[in-house]
């Protein structure tokens, strides 16, 4: 906001202008996704109860449902996977700490993020992984999410101007997607790489053919994908088979 003395006793204030750019997120690594399942979200409105004896011979993990239940989903348009802006824009104020002539505060303030859901194009896969719990001995559990190993994503941002420029939030975006990155095991966390990705304009530049190639995988690729899961690796498929088989051994 500019503030101009008109004369004695009276100031002139401009208006801040917005500038919005369209910009598309070319995946360079793999992508997690990580939303809270619909069973989680409930336990957290009620609280849990304790388990019945029948309950408690129950398997531990529902794989299929856990994998179908860790994406976002858009209602309708061209993807029926989609990510929350909210993670693409602390990506970037995490970027500003390590970007010159920008803070982490001004990102937050001077940056908008309008879409409720970003659009992703790739085809997901079911994939199991060790985690660690949040308890104090750190129990290790195994985890099952949709993963995308070829991934694109177009992203909607709006910026006050003159003091962000379009430049700038190339820049800006293009620096998260390198140190930062967006879903679980990101290159931020330390631990993972995954997320990271490249940033094209309208035109796709030199990654034009190959965002064109992945968004032929979109909404009816990916709900195949979801109904019908196939295993990204040989691990995954190990896990599964011995689920079925003991499915199979406890149902008899």
């Amino acid at each position: 906001m500019v503030i101009k003395k008109a004369e004695a006793g009276t100031l002139h204030i401009d208006a801040l202008k917005q500038g919005r750019v369209t910009l598309t997120l070319v995946g360079t690594t793999g992508f997690y996704y990580n939303a809270m399942s619909a069973k989680v979200m409930r336990t957290l409105l009620v609280g849990g109860g304790k388990k019945t004896a029948a309950e408690r011979k129950n398997i531990k993990h529902d794989a299929e449902e856990e994998y179908r239940d860790s994406v976002y989903r858009m209602a309708s348009g061209d993807t029926f996977l989609g990510f929350p802006p909210s993670g693409v824009k602390g990506a970037m104020a995490t970027a500003a700490l390590e970007t010159a002539g920008v803070t982490k505060s001004s990102v937050q303030r001077l940056i908008f993020l309008p879409e409720q859901r970003m659009r992703m194009w790739g085809k997901p896969y079911l994939k199991m992984d060790v985690v660690r719990s949040a308890d104090m001995n750190k129990t290790p559990d195994v985890r099952t999410r949709a993963f995308l190993p070829r991934w694109v994503a177009e992203i909607d941002i709006a910026y006050v101007t003159p003091t962000l420029s379009a430049h700038s939030i190339v820049s800006l975006l293009s620096n998260a997607g390198v140190i930062v990155g967006i879903g679980d095991y990101r290159q931020e966390k330390g631990r993972g790489s995954y997320g990271c990705f490249a940033v094209a304009g309208s035109d796709g530049g030199q990654w034009a053919d190959y965002i064109k190639e992945i968004k032929r995988e979109g909404r009816a690729v990916q709900e195949d994908a979801m109904a019908n899961p196939e295993y990204v690796d040989d691990d995954t498929r190990d896990l599964m088979e011995f689920l079925a088989d003991e499915r199979q051994r406890r149902a008899a």
